[in-house]
Order: structure tokens, then sequence, then C-alpha cells
């Protein structure tokens, strides 16, 4: 298969509509398949549109597909960019769409997402890859470009399926960087190492990332959860992609300063989280290694407590249900 003219993007939040936009830009038939009600109106009503640093938006038509739906159409690519708690959901719905040689690629955030896939759909019809790309929702359907980064796919042995390669020059078209890596496990737990370091703090002290850095006990929290997630990974037989992970997780911090994390935003509208793919599988890992990680443990506890005993309501305002897929 020489080429891809179409996608299905599984997912409605900032990084499923950044990637919607740019290649429906591209002139990429994207269909995009979600259960958010607000974002399949705003979608249905004005297409996926990229706002820029000065407020422009430009908007590009999607075909809306409801999570609901009884039936949907054969596709060859599925780009799967739920939450991680949806993923089953969303194998589920690819069953019966997938095209025979059809592949759904994985960029989500955490661990057991692939797995998840390819338990229900099958390991030659599952991709693993990862990404730096951010992206950040100014309202339902209209998405900003939150930090530029790559998209990372995992180079198989001894050669990567044709639907993968395809969607490759796809990404390429629609101005994403692509890296073939021969180890996607290594570039998954790199990322996992910094959202666990990052995230769940944003979440329980209700602060942007920047914020960290600026209050001390913060950012030596945040450096210790960093060594603790990055020693189970190597107990785990992981290689990380960078040398320091307290030094990478600053970087990062510092990067994204005015950004508030999706864990955060999760939070404040008092919907799950993505903590049971981070912090909680940090925890099984290093049980699996007969490790401990008590700090991933607590803030595993606290994020999840904070979800529970909000009850939809944070600062005293009541918050939607509904949450981003």
């Amino acid at each position: 298969m020489g080429s891809l003219s179409e996608i299905l993007i599984v997912g409605t939040g900032a990084l499923a509509c950044l990637f919607a936009a740019h290649l429906s830009a591209a002139g990429v038939q994207v269909g995009m398949l979600g259960s958010w009600r607000e974002a399949l109106e705003a979608l249905r009503g004005n297409g996926v549109c990229l706002v820029d640093e000065d407020g422009k938006e430009d908007c590009f038509p999607v075909q809306v597909y409801d999570a609901e739906a009884s039936q949907l159409p054969p596709t060859k690519l599925a780009l799967v960019l739920v939450k991680s708690w949806q993923t089953g959901r969303a194998a589920q719905q690819l069953t019966g769409c997938l095209e025979p040689g059809g592949l759904a690629l994985t960029l989500q955030n955490g661990l057991g997402n692939r797995e998840i896939l390819s338990g229900t759909l099958g390991i030659d019809h599952t991709a693993l890859g990862a990404t730096t790309i951010g992206a950040a929702l100014s309202e339902p359907g209209k998405v900003r470009l939150a930090g530029p980064g790559k998209i990372f796919l995992e180079n198989r042995e001894p050669a990567s399926p044709p639907v993968l390669e395809a969607a490759a020059a796809l990404f390429e078209r629609a101005g994403f960087p692509v890296e073939w890596v021969s180890q996607a496990n290594s570039l998954l737990w790199g990322k996992l190492v910094i959202s666990a370091a990052i995230n769940p703090l944003t979440a329980v002290l209700n602060v942007p990332n920047g914020e960290l850095l600026r209050r001390p006990s913060a950012c030596e929290l945040m450096g210790a959860v960093a060594l603790e997630a990055a020693a189970v990974a190597a107990a785990s037989g992981i290689t990380l992609p960078y040398a320091d992970p307290v030094e990478t997780v600053k970087k990062v911090a510092e990067a994204t300063s005015s950004n508030y994390s999706s864990m955060l935003q999760d939070v404040r509208r008092g919907a799950p989280t993505e903590i049971d793919a981070i912090c909680g599988a940090l925890v099984a890992a290093a049980g699996a290694v007969q490790a401990l990680a008590p700090l991933n443990q607590a803030l595993w506890l606290l994020v999840k407590a904070l979800v529970q005993s909000s009850h939809g309501r944070i600062n005293g305002r009541t918050l939607s249900a509904s949450a981003p897929d």
C-alpha cells in the first residue's frame, strides 16, 4: 500500500483536534470518533479549528461519528488518541471497521494502551508510537499548538506494516516530523516519567506546570518522583531516552510553564483522569519487579481522592462531568 488519503481519529480532545486540523488542511479526509457531546456538536457545526498565537482561527472539514453509532465506515488507519481509561471502548468500536491489513496506532499517554488494543484487535492490527507534540483546547473543537515536537513510530523487524509506513508519509505531509525508533517502549517510558513527575503535582496543587519550578518544595518533590519512576524503568529493563530524569523534567516544566496539564484540566472538570495509566501503572510495574514506588503511589491515591471527593466541584465551583475523549 503506497499511500493513505483518509484516516479515522478516535478522540475529540486537544491532540486529536490538532492532528485532525493539520491532516485535513493537508487534504486528508479525516473522520473523528468521540463521545464528548460539546465537541461533537462544535465539530459538526464548524469543523475543527486551529487557533494561532494571535487568536486567528482556521477551520477545516471533518466527518464526525458518535461513539454510540452502531456502524462505522471501514478504515485502513485508526489513530487512537482517547484518554487511557477509554481505550477498551475504543478497541471494541474498531473491531467492526478496521479493514483487512488495517491498523490502530496509539500515540496515547501512559502504559498498557497497546496491550488493550492488541488484546481485542490482535497484535498484527496494532502499532505503538509516541509524540512530544503539545496541544491545548481553547474550547471544544478549537485547538492551539502548545509545543512543537515529533511523532515517534516503532520500526518493526524485518519490516513495518505498509499501513504504518503510509501513515508516516501522511503525518509528514501534514507538517509533523516523524522519527522511526527501534524501541518505542523507551520513548513511552521516557514520557511516562515526565508525566508522573509533573501532571499529578499540578493537579494536586492546582497550578500551571511552571509553578512547580517556582516553589522549592514542589520542585524537590517533582525531581524525587522523576528519580523514583526512572528507577522503576531501570528495574524493568527499560533504557530511558535521556540520561538525567530530573533535569529533563525541569526543562519540560520550563518549556511548558504556562500550560495547565491535562490532568489538572480533568480534575477541574471533575472528570476521570489518566492517573491509573501513569502513576498507577508505575506502581504496578514496580510491584512486578519486587520494587517499591511510594511517591508515585501517594500521588496516584491523592489524585484519585481529589476527583472522588470533588463530586464535580473544585474551589466552590460546579464543574461539568463531561470529559474530552
